[in-house]
């Protein structure tokens, strides 16, 4: 009897995913745990893997096309089997699969990229360029021969295909040598000729989807407070300083305001908080999810437990998050579960700012950079280091005193780090 596939739920905001590839088409055979497609959630791009055996009659989402979750993917059955009576079911007044014409896969355009000058042991290869792949400024790959190529710096520009219509698979990005006889190709973006107007529409992506939805709900619907302090930044340098004297251990400040910050919840429980439809949930655990710039948007990975863990772990959990979020590793279970969030732009030079809320999380703090400025130290002025906090709440779950004694204790221990330990 034949099975319909439907799209599945692969992340907790998830409401339309799209296909980014099938691996399979119409009229093959499929075995349970066989990697039919990869479906792009609003979080990252995933492997879909069949629970069926049998063989694939229909395809209810053509590559590159969304569709709710719930929906008709696929359907899997015997060869020859009538599934008219299914798809009229479900609405589909789509011809059977034996009757249909044809399925005729597409192919993916990559972004063309400039071409890096070859080094001198690269020229030595004389692998003809992929001229014929690039196709009015198009390259022409599967989603994981891109993850692959951005995981190892090659521009797929100069890879030869050799999939249908040219296109670069997998094998042709594991198997790829550098070759000198590569033109660089023009840019996707020009700039326009004086006194003319152009434009370019990028088409919104699953995350910005996300993004705009849910933050937009969370702006509109939670009433947001900012409370701002400022940290004398002084002995947090120091200490950092002497942690990073060894050699073999290198902690970023970011990682000291994280595991500060998770003390400080410790201290105040009623910050940890989370605003649901018919209570507040105040969170025993810590979980704190660390706000990571991404190509596409922002992605929230989360540390766990993240009081229990030491700077050194903390700061190797981040840096291994954040390298999964960039390539699209994430899988739903390394952003579920946040109890308070951090965004911090201190990097970017950026001195104050306000996050909005990650709900249902209560609050949000936002980092700026530690900047040298004059301070005053026993009535002098004397040179200081200084960064500046700012803690969204939602007022429904935080008050601005709770807020305030957060802030207060949390001042307390990045002025004075041993606290971290206490």
């Amino acid at each position: 009897m034949a099975e319909i596939v439907r799209m599945p739920k692969l992340s907790d905001t998830m409401v339309e995913g799209v296909v980014a590839e099938w691996h399979k088409k119409i009229g093959d055979k499929v075995s349970e745990g066989d990697l039919l497609a990869d479906i792009e959630t609003d979080k990252a791009t995933m492997e879909f893997e069949s629970f069926y055996d049998g063989v694939l009659l229909h395809i209810g989402v053509e590559k590159g096309a969304g569709a709710p979750v719930n929906s008709i993917l696929a359907i899997i059955g015997a060869a020859g089997e009538d599934i008219s009576s299914l798809l009229a079911d479900e609405g589909n007044v789509s011809a059977p699969a034996e009757e249909a014409a044809p399925v005729k896969e597409e192919v993916v355009a990559a972004p063309v990229t400039p071409v890096a000058s070859p080094t001198p042991a690269a020229t030595a290869s004389s692998e003809p360029a992929a001229a014929t792949n690039n196709s009015n400024g198009r390259i022409f790959a599967s989603p994981l021969a891109r993850t692959i190529a951005e995981e190892k710096g090659i521009d797929l520009s100069t890879v030869k295909g050799s999939g249908e219509n040219n296109r670069i698979v997998k094998k042709d990005v594991e198997n790829y040598t550098p070759s000198a006889a590569v033109s660089t190709p023009a840019t996707n973006f020009t700039p326009a000729a004086v006194g003319s107007e152009s434009h370019t529409d990028v088409p919104h992506s699953q995350m910005r989807k996300a993004i705009a939805r849910t933050l937009s709900a969370s702006k509109f619907s939670a009433p947001h407070f900012y409370l701002k302090i400022e940290v004398d930044m002084e002995n947090a340098i120091a200490a950092r300083k002497a942690i990073n004297a060894d050699g073999d251990v290198k902690v970023s400040f970011n990682d000291i305001v994280v595991k500060a910050t998770a003390a400080a919840l410790r201290k105040n429980p009623k910050v940890n908080a989370d605003w649901m439809e018919n209570a507040i949930r105040y969170n025993d655990h810590i979980h704190i999810g660390v706000a990571v710039a991404v190509e596409d948007g922002l992605l929230v990975p989360v540390v766990k437990f993240t009081d229990a863990k030491g700077l050194v772990q903390i700061g190797s959990e981040i840096k291994t998050l954040a390298e999964k979020a960039r390539t699209k590793k994430l899988q739903p279970q390394d952003m579920e579960g946040g109890t308070f969030a951090i965004s911090n732009l201190g990097m970017f030079g950026i001195e104050d700012f306000t996050s909005i809320i990650n709900p249902p999380n209560g609050c949000i703090l936002s980092v700026g950079q530690i900047k040298e400025t004059p301070v005053i130290k026993n009535g002098q002025i004397v040179p200081g280091n200084v960064m500046k906090l700012s803690l969204s709440c939602d007022h429904r779950v935080v008050d601005g005193a709770v807020g305030s004694a957060f802030l207060q204790d949390l001042k307390k221990i990045l002025e004075n780090p041993v606290r971290m330990i206490i």
